[in-house]
C-alpha cells in the first residue's frame, strides 16, 4: 500500500469513527423514544423496558445490518414505521383485554417473522421492485406515518391517563399535567431552534438537552416530586441493563409462551408482513437518497438481507426493529463517515452508551421524547403535496396521497399501501386508455414508397391510393385501448383495399389487441382486401419478441395478411399490387433502347445517335455492386432492364434504403453533373442492364451539338426537379399529420 493510500485509509477510518459517534447521538435518543412508544401502552412500568428495547435495537442493527448490508454511510436504527405498527398493535391488543405476556410474545413474534420476511425479500430479489413504489403512495404513506406518530405522542406530551387518546384529551384539559406540557414545549422549541444554537450538535441532541434542562429547573423549583427516580410517571425510570436485566429481556417471550400459549396467527402474520414491507421501503428510500447525494450505488437485495439479519438479531435480544434512517445517515455523512464501517461504529458507540450511561438515560423525561417524535412526525408529513391542489392536472395525485393518509390512519398502513398501489395502477391505466394509440393516419395517395416511378405510374397511384389506409400505431395495445383503436380503424374498413398497421412505435401488445387485429383481418378478407403489418419489432423494451407473438396468435396463419420488415417494402408491394390491378404493371423483361427513355423524349435520330457514341452497356447480376459511396463518379446510369437499390451506408455497418430505380429510369445524375464522388451505394437486385453515358465523352459530343446538349441537360434537370417536388410533398404530408 502506498503512502497516499495509507493516509486515505486512515482518513476514512477516522471519518467512520466520528461519523458513527455523531450518528449514535442522533439515533439513540430517537430509538429510546420509539421503544417507549411501543411498550408504554402496557403501563408506566414498561417505559424502561421500551427504552431498553430501543437501545438494544440500535446496537444490533448498527453492528449486524451495516456489516451484512454493506451500503456505504447508511445508519440503521429503530424507526417511526416500526413504532407506528407495533404501538398500534400493542394498543389494539390491550383494548381487547390481552394480557401483558401475550402482548410481549406477539411483539417478539411479529419482529422475528418480519425479519425473516425481509431476508426472503432479498433472497427472492424483490428489492428492485420495492423501491419502485409510486411516489404518491410513498408520500401518502410517510405522511400517514407522521400523523400516526403525532397522534400517538400527544397523550404522552399531555401525560394523559393510560388508554385515553389525543382526541379525548383535547376535551379533558383538566387532566393535562403542567410539568409534562412545559418540558415537551421546551424540548420542541430547542429542537426547532437548534440550527441557530449550534451548527455542529444535531437538533435531536439539542432538543433532548433542552428538555432535560427544563425538567430539572422545574424539579428544583415548583415540582420537587420530579426528583424521585422511582414511581415517577414523567421519566423513563430505572433501567436494568446488567446481566440480569439483559437475560430477563431474552427470556420474556418464552416465559410468556409458557404462560399464555401461542397468540392468534392474525395478530402476527399481517403486522409482520406490514412491518417487513414498510421497513424495506423506508430503508431503500434512504438508500436511493444517499445514492443521489454521493453518486454511489447500493445493492437493494443485499441491503434487505442485511436489514433482515439486523432485525433478526435485534428481536432475539429483545430489541426494537428498525431500518435505514435518514436523519442519522445524513449526520453520519456530514460528520465524515464514508464506508459501511461508520454504521458498525455507530452500533459499537451505542453499546458503550448502554453500558455506561443508563443511569443518565433513566432520567430522560417521557414528554421530551414525545415532543421529539412529534417534531419528527410533523417533518415526515409531505406538506409540499398541498401545492398539488393548485392545479387541476395534479389534483388526482393529491387525491391518491390523501386517500393513503386516510386509510393509514383509519385502517392500517399495509391497507394504505395496498390502496395507494391500486389507485396508482388505476390512474396509470386511465392515462394509457386516454392516450391515442394512433400516431398518424395517412393514405396511399399522399405517402409513396421510395421506388422512383414514371409519371403514368404516379398518376395511377395518386388516383387509386385513397384505397390504401396507413395507421402508424404507438404506445401499448392492450385491453384498455383495444376499443379506442378499433373505433378509429373500423370506419375505413368498408372502402379500403389495403390496411397498413405500422408497429414501429408499439411498446406492448396483449391477446385482446391481437384478437381485435385478427377480426380486422377477417373483415378485410371477406371483401378480398388485405391487412399489411410492418416493422413488427422482434424485441420490445420489455424483451418480448412481438414478431413471434403475432405469429403464435394466428395473425399470419393464411395469405389474407402480409408482414414486412420495412415500411417502405410494404408500400412498394402495395403499389405494385395497385398497378397490377389497374393494368399498369411492368411485365416486359426486354431492354429499352436509348431513344425510348422518357428523359430523351424530343431528341431526333441524329441526337440519339450522338448519345449512343458516348454510351456503354453493362450487365450486372443480382447482388452486384454498381458503384459504392465515395467512389469516383462521372456517369449517368440509365436502366435498360432490371432494378437497382440505392442505400446510404452508416458507421455501424448498417444501411438506410433511400430509393429503388427500375426499367426506364436513371441515377448517378449528381456525379454526372458535378464530377464529384458518389454519395451512396447502388446494388443490382436482379439481372440488370445499364446504359452508362460518360461525362467526358458527353462533353466532347456536346461541343459539336450544343442544342442536343441543352435538351439533355434540360431533361435531366426537369427529372431532378420532379423528384424533389415529390419528396417535398411527402415531407409536407408527414409533418402535417
Amino acid at each position: 500500500m502506498t503512502t497516499a493510500q495509507l493516509q486515505l485509509s486512515r482518513a476514512n477510518l477516522s471519518g467512520d469513527i466520528w461519523g458513527g459517534f455523531a450518528a449514535m447521538l442522533v439515533a439513540l435518543p430517537s430509538a429510546i423514544a420509539f421503544g417507549v412508544t411501543i411498550f408504554s401502552p402496557l403501563g408506566a412500568d414498561f417505559g424502561a423496558k421500551g427504552a431498553l428495547a430501543g437501545m438494544l435495537g440500535v446496537t444490533a442493527l448498527g453492528l449486524i445490518a451495516a456489516t451484512f448490508g454493506g451500503t456505504q454511510r447508511l445508519i440503521s436504527a429503530p424507526c417511526a414505521p416500526a413504532a407506528a405498527v407495533l404501538s398500534a398493535l400493542t394498543i389494539q391488543m390491550t383494548q381487547q383485554g390481552s394480557g401483558v405476556g401475550a402482548v410481549v410474545l406477539t411483539l417478539f413474534l411479529v419482529a422475528f417473522i418480519s425479519s425473516l420476511v425481509q431476508i426472503s425479500f432479498g433472497l427472492l430479489r424483490i428489492g428492485e421492485l420495492i423501491k419502485y413504489m409510486p411516489f404518491p403512495v410513498v408520500s401518502g404513506y410517510l405522511s400517514g406515518v407522521g400523523l400516526i406518530i403525532v397522534m400517538s405522542q400527544l397523550p404522552k406530551w399531555m401525560a394523559l391517563p393510560k388508554g385515553m387518546n389525543w382526541w379525548q384529551g383535547l376535551h379533558a384539559m383538566e387532566l393535562w399535567q403542567a410539568p409534562s406540557l412545559i418540558v415537551g414545549a421546551a424540548t420542541a422549541a430547542f429542537m426547532l431552534l437548534a440550527p441557530r444554537i449550534s451548527k455542529r450538535v444535531p437538533a435531536v441532541i439539542v432538543g433532548l438537552l433542552g428538555g432535560m434542562l427544563s425538567y430539572w429547573l422545574l424539579a428544583f423549583t415548583a415540582w420537587p416530586e420530579l426528583r424521585n427516580l422511582h414511581d415517577n410517571p414523567f421519566i423513563i425510570g430505572p433501567l436494568s441493563v446488567g446481566g440480569e436485566g439483559f437475560f430477563e429481556s431474552l427470556l420474556d417471550p418464552f416465559r410468556s409462551l409458557s404462560e399464555s400459549g401461542m397468540p392468534n396467527w392474525t395478530h402476527i402474520a399481517f403486522p409482520a408482513i406490514t412491518l417487513a414491507v414498510l421497513l424495506s421501503i423506508d430503508t431503500l428510500k434512504t438508500c436511493v437518497v444517499l445514492d443521489a447525494m454521493t453518486g454511489s450505488r447500493h445493492d437493494s437485495n443485499k441491503e434487505l438481507i442485511g436489514q433482515g439479519l439486523g432485525n433478526l438479531a435485534s428481536s432475539l435480544i429483545g430489541g426494537a426493529p428498525g431500518a435505514g434512517t435518514m436523519g442519522a445517515t445524513l449526520v453520519n455523512k456530514a460528520s465524515g463517515g464514508t464506508t459501511y464501517l461508520s454504521g458498525v461504529f455507530q452500533g459499537a458507540w451505542s453499546l458503550l452508551a448502554i453500558l455506561l450511561l443508563t443511569s443518565l438515560i433513566a432520567w430522560v423525561p417521557v414528554s421530551a421524547l414525545a415532543a421529539l417524535l412529534i417534531v419528527i412526525g410533523f417533518r415526515m408529513i409531505d406538506w409540499h403535496s398541498l401545492q398539488l391542489l393548485k392545479s387541476k392536472d395534479t389534483m388526482v395525485d393529491f387525491a391518491v396521497i390523501l386517500m393513503v393518509v386516510i386509510v393509514a390512519n383509519t385502517v392500517s398502513l399495509i391497507a394504505a399501501s395496498g390502496v395507494g398501489v391500486a389507485l396508482a395502477i388505476m390512474l396509470f391505466l386511465r392515462e394509457q386508455i386516454h392516450t391515442s394509440t394512433i400516431r398518424r393516419k395517412s393514405f396511399g395517395d399522399k405517402i409513396f414508397s421510395s421506388r422512383v416511378r414514371g409519371q403514368r405510374e404516379r398518376d395511377v397511384l395518386t388516383e387509386k391510393g385513397s384505397h390504401t389506409v396507413i395507421f402508424e400505431l404507438q404506445g401499448s395495445l392492450f385491453f384498455g385501448t383495444t376499443d379506442q383503436l378499433y373505433t378509429a380503424i373500423e370506419p375505413e374498413l368498408s372502402d379500403a383495399k389495403f390496411v397498413v398497421l405500422d408497429f414501429m412505435r408499439v411498446q406492448s401488445m396483449d391477446m385482446t389487441a391481437g384478437h381485435m387485429i385478427e377480426r380486422i383481418r377477417n373483415m378485410l378478407a371477406e371483401r378480398h382486401a388485405k391487412l399489411v403489418l410492418t416493422r413488427v419489432p422482434e424485441r420490445l423494451p420489455s424483451g418480448r419478441d412481438l414478431r413471434s407473438y403475432v405469429d403464435h396468435i394466428g395473425l399470419l396463419s393464411d395469405s389474407t395478411a402480409k408482414i414486412f420488415d420495412e415500411f417502405d417494402e410494404a408500400l412498394e408491394w402495395i403499389e405494385d399490387e395497385t398497378l397490377a390491378l389497374a393494368g399498369h404493371a411492368h411485365v416486359s423483361h426486354e431492354g429499352i433502347p436509348l431513344g425510348k427513355f422518357e428523359i430523351f423524349h424530343g431528341l431526333n435520330a441524329q441526337e440519339i445517335a450522338a448519345l449512343e457514341r458516348c454510351a456503354q452497356h453493362h450487365v450486372y447480376q443480382a447482388g452486384d455492386l454498381v458503384f459504392g459511396a465515395d467512389s469516383t463518379g462521372h456517369e449517368l446510369m440509365l436502366i435498360s432492364r432490371g432494378e437497382v437499390k440505392v442505400s446510404l451506408p452508416l458507421a455501424n455497418g448498417k444501411t438506410i434504403h433511400l430509393t429503388t430505380f427500375s426499367r426506364g429510369q436513371f441515377f448517378g445524375e449528381m456525379s454526372f453533373l458535378d464530377g464529384r464522388a458518389h454519395s451512396a451505394d447502388v446494388y443490382a437486385t436482379r439481372e440488370t442492364e445499364l446504359i452508362a453515358i460518360d461525362r467526358k465523352a458527353f462533353a466532347t459530343v456536346a461541343a459539336g451539338d450544343p442544342v442536343m446538349s441543352i435538351s439533355v441537360m434540360r431533361s435531366v434537370a426537369l427529372a431532378i426537379a420532379d423528384r424533389l417536388r415529390h419528396a417535398n410533398a411527402e415531407l409536407r404530408e408527414m409533418r402535417q399529420a
